[in-house]
């Protein structure tokens, strides 16, 4: 009969009542809630990604918005292709694991590993350039909270976190409401512009300050680092062809539909906000100085005004901009688990958790992120030289590998599929390369360092994994040797309800019991001397079993394992090729704040008698549950035992 779950109010309240494996497809998720789970990255790259290239165009003065449309229609370009490119790749391999799935099956596993750890870095990335950029938004709405970005930026994450280990569906619901509340938002302010200019109502902004007077002139080195630093808005459209499996059926049409939506409503914003700017003077000020706001807040403020509807979209955009890290909490563990199916990672990061997330790798997307905003302080321009690189290297690899891919599989309309993802690679080969250049002394380097680092944790993970599997690997019918009689050694402190347990157990082991008291000068040896004698040995031999002795051993130090471990070697000496059972009593107690109480010094006496390193050693604890309130009276009788070969 199954054992009923005890429950937890506090962490049922906190997570959420465990999920059953069987109800899996209800956190399957479908286009709506896909938006907001899968689309929040790349459509929060609309409020900073313009912002990245009008900082870079700051020193051109009023030219700069001018030319931010040209940089926008190029990296849409770009986009459209990426995006092309992955509906194919969602197409071809549903299963997920995008870019590392088609790159290691296509390219080979250093290919796939490249494009592992390229994802990953940019996940981690996101999550930190998302919170912080919320953070700036909501700083931009007021500025007394300036001194707190840092405290704000890791509560967020912390929320983000909590709200992810309830699960997809849960993290669905939650993010579907500010994720369209910040498209009806946008699209209001882009609406509402473009109509006032088409009528000749465009008032270009005065406040914070008009564009400063022209410091350099247009060359083609800062039209190509503006466009390297507004490339940002492509992030996140990889994440979909990451997670087809947690679309419902049919997936791949889901997934595919899903993606169409966030590319479509990703361009209009793009396009919308360059026009806009241009329109409005609007350009970056300096991030983290006293009169900063965000290129959005000025923005919504010379179409709307600062009036309610400003302080709304603003609410919207910290919504949307802080949530966006959710595209990593749905993308980075599933890649995780793809990688630690193959040993490259621990197991752990495939397991699903109480509300069947992968909580093992949500909560090490959070670790490593609440790192990068201690670094850079909660500061997104200090963390946008990193950003897009690994997400234009997964792209990169994504596309070369579905190239051979349409070679090996020459299907239906293949030589355009081909031509597609062929053009694609090329093109965002060239968008890393000049990325990679431009943004190299500024930061950009640190990339191609923590890539090839990640690349080694990887490779040595799994040559740990398949170093263990051939050495422990069998192939060879079972040796059994003639049998030969055991060894117990039980170690007592006192005579107690749990040396009686373990000894009754170590009596039915062996008829060869040893007890063994390491003298450190903490009991009376006397005292338990007499105890043996008058409740062991003497009802023993009066029932005509074999009594064990019980052995003194000096501990001079006062430590209990090195004397028992050399007390082993000599009964090991004296008994060759017979097997030693160390029968360990524990006391146990259920209540977590109780068993503090007392201690863990048979876990730790466990733990160095399984090092020890001697085979021929054989480690079996017996528990004695201590009685709490409510519980029922504790037995003497032994249970099944957990034992350690």
């Amino acid at each position: 009969m199954p054992r009923r779950r005890e429950g937890n109010g506090f962490v049922d309240l906190l997570l959420g009542r465990p999920l059953t494996s069987a109800q899996a497809m209800q956190e399957k998720t479908g286009v709506l809630t896909g938006v907001a789970l899968l689309g929040l990255d790349a459509l929060s790259s609309a409020a900073y990604g313009p912002e990245a290239a009008l900082t870079v165009l700051r020193p051109l003065g009023p030219a700069g918005p001018w030319l931010l449309m040209p940089i926008m229609a190029a990296i849409v370009g770009l986009l459209m292709v990426v995006a092309g490119s992955y509906a194919q790749t969602i197409a071809a391999y549903p299963s997920g694991g995008g870019a590392y799935t088609v790159a290691r099956e296509n390219l080979g596993q250093g290919a796939g590993l490249l494009a592992a750890t390229a994802l990953m870095l940019d996940y981690m990335l996101n999550v930190a350039v998302g919170i912080s950029a919320g953070t700036g938004a909501l700083v931009s709405a007021f500025p007394s909270l300036r001194p707190h970005v840092l405290p704000i930026a890791l509560g967020i994450l912390a929320l983000l976190t909590l709200v992810n280990l309830r699960g997809v569906s849960e993290a669905g619901a939650v993010f579907v409401v500010p994720t369209w509340f910040f498209i009806g938002s946008l699209t209001t302010v882009l609406v509402v512009g473009l109509y006032k200019l088409l009528i000749g109502q465009v008032t270009p902004i005065q406040a914070p300050p008009p564009l400063a007077l022209p410091t350099a002139s247009v060359g083609a080195w800062l039209v190509i680092r503006a466009f390297a630093s507004g490339c940002t808005a492509m992030t996140g459209v990889e994440a979909i062809s990451n997670a087809v499996p947690i679309f419902r059926d049919p997936a791949i049409r889901r997934a595919r539909l899903t993606l169409g939506v966030i590319v479509g409503i990703l361009v209009t914003m793009l396009l919308g906000i360059a026009l806009l700017c241009r329109a409005y003077g609007v350009g970056a000020t300096v991030p983290g100085s006293a009169g900063y706001q965000t290129v959005l807040s000025q923005l919504i403020a010379a179409v709307m005004g600062r009036g309610l509807f400003y302080y709304v979209a603003m609410a919207a955009i910290l919504c949307v901009l802080a949530l966006s890290a959710n595209t990593s909490y749905a993308g980075f563990p599933l890649v995780c688990q793809v990688l630690a199916r193959e040993r490259y990672l621990p197991p752990g990061f495939a397991h699903r958790g109480r509300r069947l997330a992968l909580s093992r790798g949500i909560l090490t997307l959070s670790g490593l992120a609440a790192l990068l905003l201690l670094a850079c302080r909660g500061i997104t321009d200090r963390l946008i030289p990193l950003f897009a690189i690994g997400a234009l290297m997964a792209f990169t690899l994504s596309q070369a590998g579905m190239v051979v891919h349409w070679n090996r599989h020459r299907g239906e309309g293949w030589q355009w599929r081909r031509a597609l993802n062929g053009f694609g690679a090329m093109m965002t080969a060239l968008t890393l390369v000049i990325v990679g250049v431009s943004k190299f002394t500024h930061g950009g380097w640190a990339a191609f360092v923590i890539v090839p680092l990640g690349i080694l944790l990887l490779t040595r993970v799994h040559a740990a994994y398949v170093r263990t599997r051939r050495n422990t690997e069998l192939r060879r019918p079972v040796q059994l040797a003639p049998a030969s009689p055991m060894v117990a050694v039980l170690p007592v402190d006192r005579w107690s309800h749990a040396s009686e347990t373990a000894l009754r157990f170590a009596l039915e082991l062996s008829d060869d019991v040893r007890a063994v008291h390491i003298c450190s000068g903490d009991t009376d040896e006397k005292e338990l001397d007499s105890h043996w004698q008058h409740f062991v040995q003497g009802p023993l031999m009066e029932a005509g079993r074999r009594p064990p002795p019980l052995v003194h051993v000096s501990s001079p130090y006062r430590a209990l394992v090195w004397p028992l471990l050399d007390y082993l070697d000599s009964l090991l000496a004296e008994a060759p090729g017979r097997t030693v059972a160390i029968v360990l009593p524990e006391l146990l107690e259920a209540r977590w704040y109780r068993a503090m109480l007392y201690g863990r010094r048979s876990e730790l006496m466990r733990s160095a008698l399984l090092l020890s390193g001697e085979r021929r050693l054989v480690v079996v604890s017996v528990p004695w549950y201590l009685r709490s309130a409510g519980q029922p009276a504790p037995h003497s009788a032994w249970t099944a035992p957990d034992a350690h070969p």
